[in-house]
C-alpha cells in the first residue's frame, strides 16, 4: 500500500490486468464512439459488441443515454455538466479496461479537451477515437425522439449540433462515415482494425 497526501491508499491487485488479457486471450481497450444525437454511435457500439459477445470476446457498451439514467442522473447539460458526465465515464472506462474488457462508449462527447482526458486515463494504444461522422441535416432525419426539431424549434436548450457546439475529432483512430456506411459495413471496419492492430485474433 502507498499512502499519498490525502491520506488514501492505492491498494495493488494481486490480478493484474495482464493476467486478465492472458486468461481472456484478447487485447482490452476502449472504443470511444463520438459524433452527433443520432449519428449512429449506439447502433454500431451495440452491433459491434454482439459480434464480439459471438466470439467469446468480453465487452460492454456504455450508452450516454443509459448511463443518465444512473450513474449520471444528477448530471444537467451546461457545459460544467456535460464535462463531469464525460469525466465520469471515462474513469469508468478505465475500470473495464483494467478488469479486462473491450468497452464500447457511446458519447456524444461533443469537447476534444474532454475527450482527450478519457484518452490521458488509460495507457498508450489502450484509447481508440472513433468518429461517426454525419451531418446535422441527416441525423435529424432519422432522430427517433424528435429532439433536432425540437431544438430548432426552441423548445430544447444546449441540444449539439443545433444550439450547443461539437467539435470533430481531429486526429481519430477511425471515421464511419454513416451517411454512407450501412451499420454492417462499419462494423467489419472495426472488426478489421481490431484484428490488424492485435487486439483480437482473427476467427
Amino acid at each position: 500500500m502507498v499512502e499519498n497526501t490525502k491520506n488514501l491508499y492505492w491498494h495493488q491487485p494481486l490480478v493484474t490486468v495482464k493476467d486478465r488479457r492472458d486468461l481472456y486471450g484478447f487485447r482490452s481497450c476502449v472504443i470511444w464512439f463520438t459524433g452527433l444525437p443520432s449519428s449512429g454511435k449506439s447502433t454500431i457500439a451495440n452491433a459491434l459488441c454482439r459480434e464480439l459477445h459471438s466470439k467469446r470476446i468480453f465487452c460492454y457498451v456504455l450508452d450516454g443515454d443509459n448511463i443518465r439514467h444512473g450513474l449520471n442522473k444528477d448530471l444537467g447539460f451546461s457545459p460544467d455538466g456535460r464535462k463531469e458526465n464525460i469525466r465520469r465515464i471515462g474513469e469508468v472506462a478505465r475500470l473495464f479496461v483494467d478488469a479486462g474488457l473491450i468497452v464500447m462508449v457511446a458519447f456524444i462527447s461533443p469537447q476534444r479537451d474532454d475527450r482527450l482526458q478519457a484518452r490521458h486515463l488509460v495507457a498508450n494504444g489502450e484509447f481508440i477515437e472513433v468518429f461517426v461522422k454525419c451531418d446535422p441535416e441527416e441525423c435529424g432525419k432519422r432522430d427517433p425522439k424528435g429532439m433536432y426539431q425540437k431544438a430548432r424549434s426552441g423548445i430544447v436548450k444546449e441540444f449539439t449540433g443545433v444550439s450547443a457546439p461539437y467539435e470533430e475529432p481531429e486526429n481519430p483512430e477511425i471515421v464511419l462515415d454513416t451517411a454512407t456506411m450501412p451499420v454492417k459495413d462499419c462494423v467489419q471496419r472495426m472488426l478489421d482494425f481490431l484484428i490488424q492492430n492485435g487486439y483480437i485474433k482473427e476467427s
